[in-house]
């Protein structure tokens, strides 16, 4: 039985009255002043929209865009038919396309308003509520709570290894915050050319993840993540996701070249894979819609999850084998991250988050209620690399570590731009309004058109106001409103370092080539909220443990709802590893776990 996602009807809330019209005169109901109008949004992407309204009603959207495929493509989809059926702007963002949603809504509202209309009373119109459906019961081999990235690989391994599995997901899309990454993972291939002339191997992998997170990791986890990394990235292969080959790259924080970067944008890659598995095989279903609220517990094992739908009915599934909690972090939650922070001053509304909005800690709470341990809880890392009006890590210009600065409001450099991420956080805390300015060359954007990690390209952020492109050092630092000679001197001592590979005063070690071929970008950065290294505990073979170290039957979990494996500290690149290599995992510990 395929369980797809229900799009309910959606009906008209108020009715057109045309009498004046029919009669010959004027028409006193006009809402509109007829035509087409036309604004400019910005998602994850500029985008432009155009309305057109006749005297009384909406009667056409457009949007021209680049939002990412998979991500934003959905609500450009599905908001203007939704828009046009009920006639009004009172639409619930989309969990995990929260810039595209809010960027639809303010462009159409835009238009709106140019069209003399009460965009305000609009808003107040919203889809009518969807009658409530039959609640439904379910037996399955597998159940995996989170189509997430962990989510997805431990669903795909239970069926690999000959189950029925059924994935919970309260969004309407795969995704999570995989989907919001960078798209980079680390993965050491120790026979590779690339791996001996980067001087890398395993070993070293395990070492900088250990130490980098404060020796606070339990190493036999680490010790798996990095030695289960390089299969699970040909796994990935094997069912035609497809990587840059032939060269590797740092990821701020990473520590050492060893991330593979996918072809496809950000973390599309992985789902359109994971989507691709799931449309070809039988036994492996997606219901979306479902929140998952308590797990089911008999003669103290867990077999299975109940949820509720969208409609609010309840959504009851039995696992004959093993349940999978795969449902992220808690960095969108401001009460929780308050709650745990022991590592920063302050962890309020404030400090935006790179999360999709559904990564609430739910999860969290779930396996708490049956006993599980929760262990690193206070670790909770901040990047420097945040939009500034979102946090999000879009609008983020560089490419690698090795061939761009950070400086600040000063137009001085700061911190090694090469090290861990609590450090470079903190010492962006400590600037001048906790802001600072990534500083390039043209090396990676030779014509403007090329596209930064989240399929952007320096033309468009520039554009938009989001990056600054110059010809000259000092009309760049004119332009981000930094003193030019501050600005020239950090780029000078930052290519002599280039020159002679030397160790910089901020105990730099990471170069490629120097900042000298205009034209010069910068883009503004601030610290965000980006992941949770705190979670269930968890053994190598994924089962969640109790307060005592003992294992609860039945339960398994990976990804960001797991802690104990990053310490205080996770290494750039690490985290996509982590939802392959645990999720894989995860997914076979279920499928052979009995009762």
């Amino acid at each position: 039985m395929k369980i797809m996602k229900k799009v309910a009807s959606l009906v008209l809330v108020f009715a057109m009255v045309m009498s004046m019209v029919a009669c010959g005169g004027s028409n006193s109901d006009a809402k509109f002043k007829a035509g087409t109008y036309t604004a400019k949004a910005t998602g994850m992407h500029e985008m432009t929209v155009t309305v057109t309204v006749s005297d009384t009603e909406i009667t056409d959207i457009q949007i021209d865009h680049k939002e990412t495929d998979g991500i934003g493509t959905p609500v450009i989809e599905q908001f203007p038919a939704t828009i046009m059926d009920i006639q009004g702007l009172g639409l619930d963002v989309v969990a995990g396309a929260t810039l595209t949603s809010n960027a639809v809504l303010a462009g159409v509202a835009d238009c709106l308003t140019q069209a003399g209309a009460d965009v305000e009373a609009l808003k107040a119109i919203k889809p009518a509520a969807a009658e409530k459906e039959e609640d439904v019961e379910l037996t399955v081999d597998v159940v995996v709570v989170g189509a997430g990235g962990a989510g997805m690989a431990a669903a795909v391994t239970a069926n690999e290894n000959g189950k029925n599995v059924l994935v919970l997901e309260k969004t309407s899309a795969m995704g999570g915050n995989t989907t919001l990454a960078g798209g980079a993972l680390n993965a050491v291939d120790e026979g590779s050319d690339i791996a001996k002339a980067n001087n890398d191997s395993v070993e070293h992998h395990y070492t900088q993840t250990y130490e980098g997170g404060n020796k606070a990791g339990k190493p036999e986890l680490v010790r798996t993540l990095v030695e289960n990394a390089w299969a699970g990235v040909e796994w990935l292969k094997s069912m035609g996701m497809e990587f840059i080959e032939g060269e590797v790259f740092t990821v701020t924080g990473g520590m050492w070249p060893r991330a593979h970067k996918p072809v496809e944008p950000v973390g599309t890659g992985f789902f359109k894979t994971y989507g691709a598995y799931v449309d070809s095989h039988e036994g492996i279903e997606v219901m979306y819609e479902t929140t998952a609220k308590e797990f089911i517990v008999e003669d103290g094992v867990v077999t299975g999850v109940i949820a509720e739908g969208k409609t609010g009915n309840k959504v009851t599934v039995k696992a004959t084998n093993g349940v999978v909690l795969a449902t992220g972090g808690f960095a969108g939650n401001v009460e929780m991250r308050q709650k745990y922070n022991t590592q920063w001053a302050d962890l309020g509304e404030q400090i935006k988050t790179t999360n999709a909005s559904g990564v609430t800690g739910d999860g969290i709470a779930m396996a708490e209620k049956v006993g599980a341990n929760l262990i690193d809880m206070g670790n909770i890392q901040l990047l420097p690399l945040g939009d500034p009006e979102t946090g999000s890590l879009s609008g983020n210009i560089e490419h690698d570590v090795e061939r761009r600065i950070f400086v600040n409001k000063e137009g001085n450099r700061f911190v090694n731009e090469g090290g861990r991420r609590d450090e470079m956080t903190q010492a962006l805390i400590a600037q001048t309004d906790s802001y600072m300015f990534i500083v390039m060359d043209s090396d990676c954007y030779p014509t403007g058109d090329e596209v930064n990690n989240f399929n952007e390209s320096a033309n468009d952020l520039v554009a938009q106001g989001r990056a600054f492109k110059a010809d000259t050092l000092e009309d760049l630092a004119k332009q981000i409103g930094v003193p030019a000679d501050n600005l020239v001197a950090a780029v000078d001592g930052f290519n002599a370092h280039v020159a002679d590979k030397s160790v910089d005063e901020f105990g730099r070690t990471l170069y490629s080539t120097p900042i000298d071929t205009a034209p010069y970008y910068a883009a503004p950065r601030v610290p965000t909220v980006h992941h949770t290294m705190g979670g269930v505990e968890i053994n190598v073979n994924c089962e969640v443990l109790d307060a005592d170290g003992n294992v609860i039957p039945g339960l398994f979990a990976a990804g960001e709802v797991t802690g104990g494996i990053h310490g205080e500290n996770r290494l750039g690149g690490n985290a996509l590893t982590d939802t392959v290599v645990f999720g894989r995992i995860a997914g076979a510990s279920a499928a052979a776990f009995t009762k």
